[in-house]
């Protein structure tokens, strides 16, 4: 057993997200994304709410500083300014998970899903906020353990 790892993040989850290397994207939706159908490599939470799998995943790995937007949101198709509470909502736990102001971009629906393609993996939650659809750009770890390299 693990100690101290969020109890909603899966085994193929915790693998996935050690396996991501500096610049790969985790895409994570909600119950009405097509995850299955447009991607090979799926991770399904189910009964977790999008917001708790963003915070809990957030915990573990680092966001992308390279880039002023390392991060998108779905927004419908002809609205580029639209704001859900969701989006919101996700924005203030991704600016606390990182201590600072994260870069986030409108995505319209069909264009997001292109953005969406290339991502190492998408998490599928059971999510049923309308719009509830990220893009988070992968990050580099900022310190590392005095332990690295011991025998």
């Amino acid at each position: 057993m693990l100690q101290a790892i969020p109890t909603t993040l899966s085994p193929d989850l915790l693998w996935t997200m050690a396996a991501m290397g500096h610049g790969d994207r985790l895409v994570i939706v909600d119950a009405s994304y097509p995850a299955y159908s447009r991607h090979d490599r799926v991770i399904a939470l189910v009964g977790v709410p999008l917001a708790t799998a963003i915070a809990d995943i957030w915990r573990l790995m680092t966001i992308d500083d390279f880039s002023e937007m390392p991060a998108f949101r779905m927004v419908p198709d002809g609205e580029p300014g639209h704001v859900a509470e969701i989006h919101r909502e996700v924005q203030r736990l991704l600016d606390a998970a990182e201590r600072r102001p994260v870069g986030m971009r409108a995505a319209e629906r069909t264009p997001f899903y292109d953005l969406a393609g290339p991502a190492f993996a998408v998490v599928a939650t059971t999510g049923n906020r309308p719009f509830g659809c990220f893009i988070i750009t992968n990050g580099v770890i900022r310190s590392v353990s005095t332990t690295e390299g011991r025998a």
